[in-house]
């Protein structure tokens, strides 16, 4: 094997290692307000805030991430992610410098900066086309699962943000993640290069996403993602605050905690694209939601947390974070590849809205009841109704397009 060959094999993974790395510092920037929100609540330099408003507060950037990523997709199916990249981690400095000095002592400002911060939430839309287009399609689980393990990136802030913001200064994290963001865009736009033999999207934005919308699968890992990947932005976004109230813990602890959970959920996502590469999507997606069904019912009952609670949503973590891979493993196996990004941007936003609501429904369930049970066992619900789609209408749905496939590869 000479040099030239030897290169052409570890491209792939280059790339793969570097958009993984973009991912994590976008999703670091995107995840900033959550640590803070109950700290802001507890040192009242915002004024008197109710738990709504700390919901509010976190799950904003989470909202304009998540709608952000449809014409995102769009454009990175026209110009791919090479431009892409750095383009949106660029972007994403200008709101995380605004919060650091401008905001952090108005409620209405944290809003306003939170609210462009989502920017960074829609790398993920330019991340898996992206990636995708680097791999044959028996390696796309793997490869994007890989990739999305890049949404440790909240565990970095839920580790960082609160200790730096208390000890080092008020504009230490948003400094530090300006930094990171501003050489990742340099570092982007310098290695990172589109696949060969990339086509780019034809046709207007409204006509693609219209096409897009109409596919089946489309929809289908809507609600998926909507669960899975919902499930754990809520979780990543509102278990501080949760901890804090259920459980009466310090601010430092339950972020500490929250970073547990999402460690587990973002090891569990290339695991959960591998296990769909070897074993087909449609099992691992079953697994998974059938985890989350009962331990968001043992959750539900506000069990000792040291040892039931504990284990109840580490659970959860890893049935979410391999749900949420195994729903990307789907889609780049069942989807045209000039037409990955458009349905990425879709099933990209129904679960970043799917981790807008619960925060929402929680706060609110919680400041008319006194109890989070409600809201935990509405996930299990919702969770329960998903599997039921799942070993229905979206195996349906594999297995027609693994049909086509084979007819496709005998006829060739």
């Amino acid at each position: 094997m000479n040099e030239m060959d030897r290169a052409s094999q570890r491209a792939p993974w280059v790339m793969l290692a570097v958009a993984t790395v973009g991912f994590a510092v976008n999703f670091w920037a995107w995840a900033l307000l959550s640590p803070l929100g109950p700290l802001f609540r507890t040192q009242g330099t915002l004024g008197r805030l109710s738990e709504s408003d700390v919901a509010l507060l976190v799950a904003v950037p989470v909202l304009v991430g998540s709608l952000g990523r449809i014409p995102v997709g769009a454009l990175t199916d026209r110009f791919g992610g090479r431009v892409m990249f750095p383009l949106v981690t660029a972007a994403t400095i200008v709101p995380i410098l605004f919060i650091g000095f401008f905001a952090l002592d108005s409620y209405g400002a944290l809003l306003i900066g939170g609210l462009f911060l989502g920017i960074g939430g829609t790398a993920f839309a330019v991340g898996v086309p992206f990636v995708s287009a680097w791999f044959p399609p028996q390696r796309r689980g793997l490869a994007v699962g890989i990739f999305g393990a890049g949404m440790g990136g909240t565990a970095i802030s839920a580790l960082t943000t609160v200790k730096l913001y208390s000890n080092a200064g008020h504009r230490v994290p948003f400094l530090i993640t300006a930094g990171m963001l501003a050489v990742y865009a340099v570092l982007a736009w310098l290695v990172l290069r589109d696949a060969p033999g990339r086509r780019p999207a034809q046709g207007s934005f409204v006509a693609r996403l219209v096409s897009n919308a109409k596919l089946p699968i489309s929809w289908q890992a809507c609600i998926l993602y909507a669960v899975a990947f919902g499930g754990y932005v809520a979780f990543s976004v509102y278990l501080p605050s949760y901890l804090k109230t259920a459980y009466d813990l310090s601010a430092a602890d339950a972020a500490n905690r929250m970073a547990g959970f999402v460690v587990i959920a973002v090891l569990m996502r290339p695991i959960g694209g591998w296990l769909s590469d070897r074993f087909g999507p449609v099992p691992v997606l079953a697994v998974c939601y059938g985890i989350v069904v009962a331990a968001a019912a043992v959750a539900a009952t506000t069990p000792i947390l040291e040892h039931i609670g504990t284990a109840a949503f580490l659970s959860m973590a890893a049935a979410l974070g391999g749900g949420s891979g195994a729903t990307f493993a789907l889609v780049a196996k069942v989807t045209d590849p000039a037409r990955v990004g458009g349905v990425t941007g879709l099933v990209g936003a129904a679960g970043g809205l799917g981790g807008f609501v619960p925060p929402l429904i929680m706060g609110y369930v919680y400041g008319h009841t006194d109890s989070y049970g409600i809201g935990l066992m509405l996930l299990s619900v919702t969770a329960a109704l998903t599997l039921l789609l799942t070993v229905t209408i979206v195996r349906r749905t594999a297995n027609q397009k693994r049909n086509e496939h084979s007819i496709s590869e005998a006829t060739a």
